[in-house]
């Protein structure tokens, strides 16, 4: 297999499009997010139902609040693969008075991640456990791949740029590909997870990081892409998942309408809510079975 630019190549200055030559390219984060050209999978989640293309723009022309949730995920992410933001610790459990306040400030501007001591251990013993897990400690070898890779292609049906960020691009090698993904969660058992992936759409990015990889001729058709789950509680229990063929039916389906509405949404400039005329509504399914029982 053969990539179509090489893995870990500095990105190209973007023009007011963005990134425009498919590749697999060496960014930061920020850059990454900055590109305005493309389309994510998170991004194509935002376009479909239960959100709609308006809450996308919106999502997109509004600079996001650090938030201490995502904070503590990214946290774990830099210790787990070895690369992203610096952590500071912040000795200081409360962060109420005026100098840690402005401290705290100062180390987000800075680009870093603050954390409390308490928050600061956690993270490291999560990082810990991880790599005393027997398949998610060689999802992870240092030995066996490259973290944090910024994947862009050409979606050939509707001509949008796609670009996909991995968690780690594993080394060509001989037997299956498998391309891990890290999750923190409140909860790594499986039926927990299920309603995560329904709930944010993880059958959906599943998808489109294997079409990024296949598209660039990193990954064939039996590769396969999972998800490391961790929880954010000790002692920080580790489950590996993989999507089941009709959940990837499902995402690929999913990924599919969200391209032609953005494609639409891109040529018309117009970005709609969730309907433009009155909508019909009946009570949800169970609340109608529990009152048409007891009134009707």
């Amino acid at each position: 297999m053969t990539t179509t630019a090489q893995a870990g190549a500095q990105a190209p200055a973007a023009g007011p499009g963005g990134i425009t030559d498919p590749g697999v390219y060496q960014m930061t984060n920020e850059e990454y997010h900055a590109d305005r050209g493309s389309l994510s999978s998170s991004g194509a989640r935002k376009l479909l139902p239960p959100s709609c293309p308006a809450l996308f723009r919106h999502a997109q022309d509004t600079p996001q609040e650090p938030k201490k949730t995502f904070e503590l995920g990214n946290a774990a992410h830099k210790l787990v693969l070895g690369e992203g933001p610096d952590l500071v610790r912040v000795e200081a459990e409360k962060w109420t008075t005026n100098a840690v306040k402005a401290e705290v400030a100062a180390i987000r501007d800075a680009g870093a991640i603050p954390l409390k001591p308490a928050e600061y251990e956690q993270v490291s013993a999560m990082a810990d456990a991880l790599r005393r897990h027997p398949v998610a400690s060689l999802l992870f070898d240092p030995a066996r791949g490259k973290p944090e890779q910024s994947l862009f292609w050409r979606d050939k049906r509707t001509g949008v740029m796609r670009r996909a960020r991995l968690d780690w691009l594993p080394d060509v090698r001989s037997g299956r590909l498998i391309i891990p993904d890290y999750k923190t969660c409140r909860s790594a058992e499986p039926a927990a997870l299920a309603r995560a992936v329904d709930e944010f759409g993880y059958h959906q990015q599943d998808d489109w990081y294997r079409s990024g990889a296949q598209a660039l001729g990193l990954a064939d058709e039996d590769a396969a892409f999972v998800f490391v789950c961790q929880e954010k509680t000790a002692p920080y229990v580790v489950t590996v998942v993989e999507m089941d063929a009709t959940a990837r039916r499902i995402g690929a389906a999913r990924n599919r309408r969200a391209l032609e509405t953005f494609a639409e949404c891109t040529a018309t400039g117009v970005w709609p809510g969730y309907s433009d005329e009155i909508a019909y509504l009946s009570l949800p399914a169970w609340a109608e079975i529990r009152d048409t029982e007891e009134y009707l």
